[in-house]
């Protein structure tokens, strides 16, 4: 029997150019289920599937592993999930070919130095080969943009405060001509590119982190935005923020926007940022409180009570309630400046999109009853859901 809108694993395989043993396949590791089992056990797929096996062969394409892929690509049914999807695949694809034409170029520098019958320096060849074995990067590159890409789009476009927070950070930050300014944990950029008309002049930025791919997409965003001044105003390095690669009193503002609760020794931290600040620098880092987003999680668990978003609460290690304490075993003087904002939504998709991006167990506990959470969130958000923010900003100076 036919059923309208839906096609024998067969009918799939042939349309998506792939085995009938590739779809049964995906079935048995529970990467892609079918829509429909008829009694019989027959499998029937959606066009709606055709979109998730698209990502699955992509990230496949792409180096990834097949339980990676299981947890990445959980649902791109929705629209507006799926052209989020797709331009993260289109980043990986970038990424990619970044790294091959750094392959390339040194295959050529090695032809060449041979040629010239010179001495070759193997260990920096195989160093530049290993560029093609990224499948352990990519994931995690794959999941930090997705992550933070699902922050901001539901801070931006469901927060109560207009401002933003970037432009609010931005003005806390002081900012005036001739400055050399470093962030730890850029990102994306986010700070600078929704600020670019309020830069002063003689102006410096460094961009650093400790991900690679993070930095890409930062400078990617900056040369977007900024054109032919990038060059000129911003810079770009990667390293771990425990070692800061610049000189004593040398920057005038140093900046981590919700970054030290990540680190291993806040101490070390702190005390590395002290020692590259000038005399009057200021050191601005920003986290959460106790209270931040407190209803997503009351949310999440009164569908599973096994489901936890974090492993550990951030604002525990470096938040509002102790960040002051812990600064002031290093710096001389120290001020909280808090965020007033909340967020109100009514449509289920960019709170699913951000509970999809937290650091806990949430991406296994709901692979299997995507659909079920989907609608258990569709109806608790159908008229209207209130969620606490609870953030702000320690400043603190080198005197």
């Amino acid at each position: 029997m036919k059923l309208p809108g839906y096609y024998s694993s067969g009918q799939f395989a042939r349309l998506a150019g792939v085995s009938l043993k590739t779809i049964r396949f995906y079935d048995k590791k529970n990467i892609l289920k079918p829509s429909y089992r008829n009694p019989s056990g027959a499998r029937f797929y959606t066009e709606e599937d055709f979109v998730k096996l698209q990502q699955i062969l992509l990230l496949k394409y792409l180096g990834l592993a097949l339980e990676d892929i299981k947890e990445l690509a959980i649902d791109t049914s929705d629209q507006h999930m799926l052209l989020n999807s797709l331009k993260l695949q289109k980043k990986l694809v970038k990424d990619r070919m970044e790294q091959l034409q750094l392959v390339e170029a040194a295959i050529d520098d090695t032809v060449t130095t041979m040629e010239q019958e010179k001495q070759v320096d193997w260990s920096h060849m195989l160093e530049l080969i290993h560029l093609t074995g990224m499948e352990k990067s990519l994931k995690s590159q794959y999941r930090d943009a997705g992550n933070i890409s699902a922050r901001i789009r539901l801070h931006r476009d469901y927060s109560v405060n207009k401002q933003g927070w970037f432009p609010w950070l931005f003005e806390q930050c002081g900012f005036t001509e001739g400055m050399q300014v470093l962030e730890l944990g850029c990102g994306n950029g986010a700070l600078w590119t929704e600020n670019r008309d309020k830069l002063p002049k003689n102006f410096h930025v460094v961009l650093s982190d400790i991900s690679e791919g993070m930095i890409r997409d930062a400078r990617r965003a900056i040369s977007e935005h900024f054109k032919e001044t990038a060059e000129l105003m911003f810079s770009f390095e990667t390293f771990d923020c425990h070692a800061i690669p610049y000189a004593d009193a040398s920057m005038d503002v140093v900046i981590a926007n919700h970054l030290l609760f990540y680190c291993e020794d806040i101490n070390a931290v702190c005390r590395e940022v002290k020692r590259v600040l000038k005399l009057g620098g200021r050191f601005i880092c920003s986290t959460y409180g106790s209270a931040h987003m407190k209803e997503i999680t009351h949310l999440v668990q009164g569908f599973d009570s096994r489901i936890v978003l974090a492993a550990e609460d951030l604002y525990e290690i470096f938040g509002l309630e102790n960040g002051a304490s812990m600064l002031e075993k290093v710096f001389d003087e120290i001020t909280l400046v808090r965020y007033e904002d909340e967020i109100r939504i009514s449509e289920p998709e960019p709170l699913l999109e951000y509970i999809l991006s937290c650091h806990g167990n949430q991406n296994q506990m709901l692979l299997d009853k995507y659909k079920e959470f989907k609608a258990y969130v569709t109806e608790k958000t159908r008229y209207g859901f209130k969620i606490t923010k609870d953030a702000g900003v320690f400043i603190a100076r080198k005197k």
